[in-house]
């Protein structure tokens, strides 16, 4: 078995053809819908950026126990055991440079080989102790002086200058050098289309964008819009910005697409296509992600899977999580189901559409719980004053200021049942979405898909709390996340 795990990050689902978008253009993204599997219902576990990758090495729901933060000694990464049981052999081709943070140690060791492209975001790249040249710009471009000095000499309109087709083309490579072998994993993950949202001119002129220039904006701040400059030409350039930077991911996809057309690898090839989280571009008043309410468009994300003996063109209903892509790898390698892993394969999904699970969880450490059954969205809020605790073996965090004291004033025992290992035990304040209301958002996906009208209904709440619960217990989730959200 070969199988390519391609990851785009911040991908929201409402922009590509595949799940109904009729203006931005990913031909490559379709091509694979058109040959594969979609899912129609598949959902975030752990947001954002790193704690959605420890969910795919572990299969786990890790927001329940830790934040942004590094694979722990005890976690059973993906690549270990698919080499320990079956000798797979691993590769990972990125330009997400959280894996080489302080935050984030310690995810790419799993692999057995690794490449690396430099210079995404505020990627601390290149020595420059002059500041450099910051344009007349807005949102968080502004702050960041590492990436206008990664974007010195920066050859805008070669597409070779930007890392994520960099991306592709090593994954070509690889295709190229391995395509002969069996048993291989790659783990293909591109930076692109998270903002910010940088394209040659030649993707943006697809798009019409009107904007008048008044200041360089790529890059908004994580917050609701500014309406002192987040006008309608505003909101509408960022977003024909980010289909800029998607369409240019996708032709590079197209690279990687055509040399598989070329080796006929299609024959014993496996490739899942899917992304970490969704990204808000206005919609509700917000950008970005992390502060607000769980929208649907950072939670509910794209999943398409093509397989050799899987159907091409279909559509899946049933309901899915991103902790299942691990037990879905494992079974395509023959690697066992884990014994410490919560998802549940894919693959039967593959031969037929038929019930998955019964409501998924989502959300961020610390703050609200999430969950839907498909038919509702219901979020659970903290108490006031609560505190959730973050378990970890790798106390990295404390390197920050803010999380000094409560490592300080840490417990250490044997606080998690699937691991016998010590881990440090702290508490850390619970905390709501931004704009909360002073009660417990549920929305009706079928007759409010875009969740504009919040529903109230304690009978209604009852059902979905006594669900959430349930889900809680099933996945062994710590004592704090009970007593905090009062279940």
């Amino acid at each position: 078995m070969k199988t390519i795990l391609i990851l785009m990050d911040s991908m929201n689902r409402h922009f590509l053809p595949a799940y109904g978008n009729d203006w931005v253009k990913t031909p490559n993204i379709d091509r694979l819908a058109k040959r594969g599997v979609v899912f129609d219902n598949h959902f975030v576990g752990s947001a954002p950026c790193m704690p959605a990758r420890r969910d795919l090495m572990t299969g786990r729901y890790t927001f329940l126990e830790t934040p942004w933060g590094p694979l722990e000694p005890y976690d059973d990464a993906l690549p270990d055991a698919l080499r320990r049981h079956s000798e797979t052999y691993s590769h990972l081709i990125t330009d997400h440079y959280h894996y080489w943070e302080l935050f984030g140690l310690g995810y790419h060791c799993a692999f057995n080989t690794w490449e690396f492209i430099r210079g995404q975001e505020g990627d601390n790249e290149r020595p420059r102790v002059k500041d450099p040249a910051i344009p007349q710009t807005r949102g968080k471009g502004a702050d960041r002086r590492q990436h206008w000095i990664n974007r010195q000499g920066f050859d805008w309109e070669n597409d070779l200058s930007y890392p994520t087709p960099q991306c592709f083309m090593r994954a070509v490579d690889f295709l190229e050098n391995n395509h002969d072998a069996d048993n291989w994993f790659l783990h293909l993950e591109v930076f692109d289309p998270h903002e910010p949202f940088e394209a040659p001119q030649r993707y943006r002129d697809l798009y019409n964008d009107t904007w008048d220039g008044r200041f360089h904006y790529d890059w908004p701040h994580y917050r609701r819009l500014d309406p002192e400059y987040d006008d309608e030409m505003a909101v509408d350039h960022i977003r024909k910005s980010y289909a800029a930077s998607l369409t240019m991911a996708d032709a590079w996809l197209g690279r990687l697409l055509d040399k598989m057309d070329e080796l006929k690898l299609w024959d014993d090839t496996t490739i899942i296509f899917t992304t970490d989280h969704g990204h808000m571009l206005g919609e509700h008043g917000y950008w970005a992600k992390n502060y607000q309410f769980d929208y649907n468009e950072l939670m509910h994300i794209p999943l398409i899977i093509c397989a050799p003996d899987a159907p091409a063109g279909e559509r899946r209903q049933a309901l899915t999580s991103a902790i299942d892509i691990n037990p879905t790898l494992r079974e395509l390698f023959v690697a066992g189901p884990g014994e410490t892993v919560q998802g549940r394969s894919l693959l039967p999904l593959l031969k037929e559409d038929q019930p998955h699970h019964d409501a998924v969880l989502f959300g961020y450490f610390g703050k609200d719980v999430g969950m839907t059954d498909g038919h509702y969205t219901y979020c659970r809020q903290p108490r006031e004053g609560s505190i959730t605790h973050h378990h970890t073996a790798m106390p990295v965090n404390a390197a920050k200021r803010a999380m000094r004291e409560a490592f300080e004033n840490a417990e250490t025992g044997r606080f998690l049942n699937y691991t016998r290992m010590p881990v440090y035990r702290a508490a850390i304040p619970s905390y709501r979405h931004r704009d909360a209301p002073d009660y417990n958002p549920i929305y009706d996906l079928l007759h409010d898909p875009a969740q504009e009208q919040p529903i109230r209904d304690d009978a209604l709440e009852i059902q979905l709390a006594a669900k959430m619960k349930a889900l809680l217990q099933r996945y062994d989730a710590p004592a704090c996340q009970f007593e905090r959200t009062g279940l």
